[in-house]
């Protein structure tokens, strides 16, 4: 089982592309600047906020399991 886990977090590392959110209202907002510092860092922005989700529901399942297995033994 710990070998299973440890090959999936390897492969998940090996094949992290960089994803970029950006919302319709936002992107029309911006496409019409020139330079396009401004939409970076709203990208940036987007990306930020979105790993927080990921990070509570990762917590959520890791204490999940972490409870199952002090039930089971």
């Amino acid at each position: 089982m710990k070998n299973k886990i440890v090959f999936i977090l390897f492969f998940l590392l090996i094949f992290m592309q960089d994803s970029w959110a950006q919302c319709a209202m936002c992107r029309a907002a911006l496409e019409t600047e020139e330079g396009g510092v401004k939409a970076e860092a709203v990208n940036d922005g987007i990306v930020y906020l979105m790993i927080f989700p990921y990070l509570l529901v990762g917590f959520a399942m890791y204490f999940s399991y972490k409870i199952y297995k002090k039930k089971k033994q």
